[in-house]
């Protein structure tokens, strides 16, 4: 493989693996938060052990978060560092407000969260738990605004060959960047809903046949992850709807592909499974099967609008972006080969599909097991507990293929021209990698691959066993909720 296969393989698989751990915490915190909430109001101890039960699988796993994270800033110097000098003056503005402000606020808080159960009072203490979960919102949203920058380039001029920012309140205010984060925040609740519905209903399952002083824990924490993975799947459709038009603006190419679409339509039909090889740009080999008219309706919110295919766009790009790469050796094989216009169809198109697919059906599951344990009901089937764990993963694979799809999508560019936006604002994948050879990428690829698969290891070891020792495992000796002068000692065994 060449080095800018070799550069993307990195960054996609670590990319994708801290991403497992981002919307987990983002959804977690928020319910976590919520449930302290309960208890200090209500003074209901099911609330207080529902907060350090489910407070410690987060706190797990925001600390693989942060260690697998250090690493995504560090690529963009290793790999990726024409990338780096090309956008620098734009791109780097919300990187460094993510961290100096958005990850400050989290560690601070997060440690007084953490140290503060016996020595601070109960709404300060509280007021440090929400300050922690909605800095893992503002933090999403730098890195969105950073992303959809890439997507969306605005705020910048073209100045000595590279852009030049003119506006950091364009740049955060991009309407890419405007649509994606409700739609991050839904995907990262919906993580979180069957993460609770999963782990409370194997909990009730488990001990179905024996006096559980925690099963209202598990009552609740169902209800709880059920209905918000609900609502979650219904704000995550509208703010896709919302995307949709905005990618039939932007990307015209990414929502051809998103369909498999080879030829224009007037009006579009949207595709629900295919058939056949849709890698195939000529769709000969390829039967869908399709619902008349819908894209166009979620392109334009009409059932008339044209929507372009793929072999009318090739064209539009070559005429406006080129034919041929440059003939630099610094590209390697792609030096003066034909620009591909083409992102990966079988990457697009099935991508697309398992995002919403899979999102759809770990709602489903959340209320299924909702509906299963209604009126103080605890099914005794062995696949009750089988599926609801196995739902678990289910947004965790739709938030992936849906990031996979968005940065795939975009291809052969890293930063993808905006149509209304500034001529030369706009880089191809190829030209940004760093100058490395293959060797040295591999080295770093295979690295990092491995100490990733063993924190993979060390977090999921983490996650059972305290999913294993359920409320009890995570509680401080003789913890009493109402006590705020619990030891030192106290605080080590819970934290």
């Amino acid at each position: 493989m060449e080095v800018l296969d070799l550069a993307r393989w990195q960054f996609g698989i670590t990319t994708v693996y801290h991403f497992l751990m981002v919307p987990l915490t983002i959804g977690l915190s928020i319910l976590v938060a919520g449930m302290q909430t309960a208890w200090v109001r209500k003074g209901d101890e099911r609330y207080y052990r529902m907060t350090r039960f489910w407070g410690k699988l987060l706190l797990v796993n925001f600390a693989m978060g942060v260690v697998t994270g250090i690493v995504q800033e560090f690529q963009f110097g290793m790999n990726w560092s024409a990338y780096s000098r090309f956008v620098g003056d734009v791109f780097g503005a919300p990187l460094a407000m993510e961290g100096l402000v958005a990850f400050f606020v989290e560690s601070t808080f997060l440690g007084l969260w953490i140290f503060g159960w016996d020595r601070l009072p109960k709404r300060v203490h509280l007021a440090c738990a929400w300050a922690f979960s909605l800095a893992t919102v503002a933090s999403a949203y730098f890195i969105l605004a950073a992303n959809s920058w890439m997507q969306h380039p605005v705020g910048a001029e073209f100045v000595d060959g590279r852009p030049t920012m003119t506006s950091i309140w364009a740049v955060l205010t991009n309407s890419t960047a405007l649509a994606a984060i409700p739609h991050t925040i839904a995907g990262a609740f919906a993580v979180a809903a069957a993460f609770l519905v999963g782990i409370a209903c194997w909990h009730l399952w488990r001990k179905r046949n024996t006096d559980d002083l925690d099963r209202p824990v598990w009552r609740s924490s169902v209800k709880l992850g059920a209905w918000t993975g609900a609502v979650a799947f219904a704000v995550l459709a509208i703010t896709g709807d919302f995307q949709g038009k905005l990618m039939f603006e932007q990307q015209p190419m990414k929502m051809a592909a998103a369909e498999a679409l080879c030829h224009t339509e007037q009006p579009a039909s949207f595709s629900i499974v295919a058939v056949g090889d849709v890698a195939d740009a000529d769709c000969d080999s390829v039967k869908t099967f399709n619902v008349p008219a819908l894209l166009s309706f979620l392109a334009h919110g009409d059932f008339t609008t044209e929507v372009k295919g793929i072999d009318e766009l090739v064209g539009e790009y070559q005429e406006r972006y080129g034919t041929h790469y440059p003939n630099d050796p610094a590209l390697g094989e792609l030096a003066g080969k034909p620009v591909d216009y083409v992102p990966s169809l079988p990457v697009t198109y099935w991508g697309f599909r398992i995002m919403i697919g899979f999102g759809a059906l770990g709602a489903a599951i959340g209320m299924a097991a909702l509906w299963l344990t209604r009126g103080g009901r605890i099914p005794e089937s062995r696949w009750f507990p089988r599926l609801a764990l196995a739902g678990i993963a289910l947004p965790f694979i739709a938030n992936s293929a849906g990031w996979i799809f968005t940065e795939m999508g975009r291809q052969p560019f890293v930063v993808v021209p905006n149509p209304t936006g500034v001529d030369g604002v706009w880089m191809y994948t190829a030209t940004a990698v760093s100058d490395l050879t293959t060797g040295e990428v591999w080295t770093s690829l295979l690295a990092l691959t491995s100490v990733y698969a063993v924190l993979a290891a060390v977090e999921v070891f983490l996650i059972v066993r305290y999913v294993r020792g359920g409320v009890e495992a995570v509680l401080p000796p003789e913890s009493d909720p109402d006590d705020k002068q619990g030891s030192g000692d106290a605080l080590a065994f819970a934290y």
